[in-house]
């Protein structure tokens, strides 16, 4: 028979005493009623499961020897229940011997106390695992929370980039008929004042950095969604390199900058035109930075499954705090504030996504005052993929 000896009261906790011997249950129920709780009653383990189906409790204390259902049986039927198996179990039983509290155990109980019991023990035991449920499910009101709170940011911030991919997508037309426009009027502005053909081509060249800005904006977007293709073809890094120094020799012109000898070994499978604008955005970043006059050296290292590239500067350097996030998207602009440096802050977020999309990695090695050694690693082929009689292609029409 099962018995309700309290009202209810939702925010104290209730407990379910399962035991066939009245005398037990009358015993237990009055002491922990006298505690405070809320408590329920069931002569057997079949009207156990029925209780448990009415009203979950917050804790059962159950025997195990009982005539239909023993209390190893009805705990595994609680916790082959996804909407129960969290109820703590507490076995009560005089079985005393090793191997009977391992099988408790075993079925999914969280404590086991021997007949003959002493009830500040039990009601140690019962408040102790009350208090860990209430952490648990605590616990996991926070983490549903956290989830839903993450689940809405992901879709505003999927809003926000696809509107800003749309915008951004909308505005390289027009940019690109205000650049070409700009430049085709240029030719036949030879008569008018110093100054105002020094602002035509202010506004030439500020239209092609937009135009440029817009391009690394949508570049990011399809590296980051894996809709950029990738096409590998054998290239040699050292003949790449001499191609990007020679196509920013105008913003190079005040900077030496040194190629290290490289063994045959610096060729690898590539995509050139993604590598090359990756050494563009590392050069072009090294030049901004630096003092004019001073060195920039662009170093191979071969290692064992890939070749790192390395393009060290003489610059003010960068704090070890800010090197994982200046790859992030705009987080160079944060990192370089403190200097009041101006970037975009797409270049190096592109150069990460284009090493990785070749399965490399890119990194840095810097200090202040020391200058700045960015570097990369791209995968080198077996030697039976890539020989001696493979052409090496530095562009890919070629």
């Amino acid at each position: 028979m099962e018995t309700m000896t309290t009202e209810a009261q939702p925010d104290v906790p209730m407990l379910l005493v399962v035991d066939d011997t009245p005398a037990n249950l009358q015993l237990l129920s009055a002491m922990l009623l006298q505690r405070g709780y809320r408590v329920r009653t069931a002569s057997g383990g079949q009207l156990a499961l029925q209780a448990v189906q009415q009203e979950k409790p917050d804790l059962i204390l159950l025997d195990i020897n009982m005539p239909d259902l023993n209390g190893y049986e009805v705990c595994e039927r609680l916790k082959a229940d996804a909407k129960l198996r969290e109820i703590p179990v507490l076995f009560i039983s005089a079985l005393g011997e090793t191997r009977d509290k391992l099988k408790a155990f075993a079925a999914g109980g969280v404590d086991y106390v021997t007949k003959p019991f002493q009830f500040k023990e039990v009601a140690a035991r019962v408040e102790t695992h009350l208090q860990l449920r209430r952490l648990r499910l605590e616990l996991e009101g926070r983490n549903r929370q956290l989830q839903e709170n993450f689940d809405q940011l992901r879709k505003l911030e999927t809003l926000r980039d696809n509107l800003t991919h749309m915008i951004v997508h909308d505005m390289r037309s027009p940019l690109v008929g205000i650049s070409g426009n700009l430049e085709y009027v240029t030719p036949y502005c030879a008569t008018l004042p110093a100054d105002a053909r020094e602002s035509l081509q202010d506004a030439t060249s500020s239209a092609q950095r937009l135009i440029a800005m817009v391009s690394s904006l949508l570049d990011v977007s399809r590296l980051e969604a894996g809709q950029m293709p990738v096409n590998h073809v054998p290239c040699d890094l050292r003949r790449v390199a001499q191609e990007t120094v020679q196509r920013l020799s105008g913003l190079l012109q005040r900077h030496p900058v040194t190629i290290a000898d490289s063994p045959a070994q610096v060729q690898v499978r590539c995509d050139n035109s993604l590598i090359q604008r990756v050494l563009v955005n590392l050069l072009g970043n090294a030049a901004k930075f630096s003092p004019l006059d001073s060195p920039i050296q662009i170093n191979f290292q071969v290692q064992p499954a890939s070749l790192k590239v390395m393009v060290r500067d003489s610059g003010p350097g960068i704090p070890a705090e800010y090197h994982a996030k200046i790859f992030e998207k705009f987080g160079q602009v944060d990192a370089l504030r403190q200097n009041q440096l101006s970037s975009s802050g797409l270049g190096l977020t592109f150069c990460k996504l284009a090493v990785e999309a070749h399965g490399g990695m890119i990194g840095l090695e810097s200090a202040p005052g020391q200058g700045s050694n960015f570097w990369f690693t791209l995968p080198r082929p077996a030697p039976e993929v890539m020989t001696d009689a493979t052409p090496i292609l530095t562009d890919p029409s070629a």
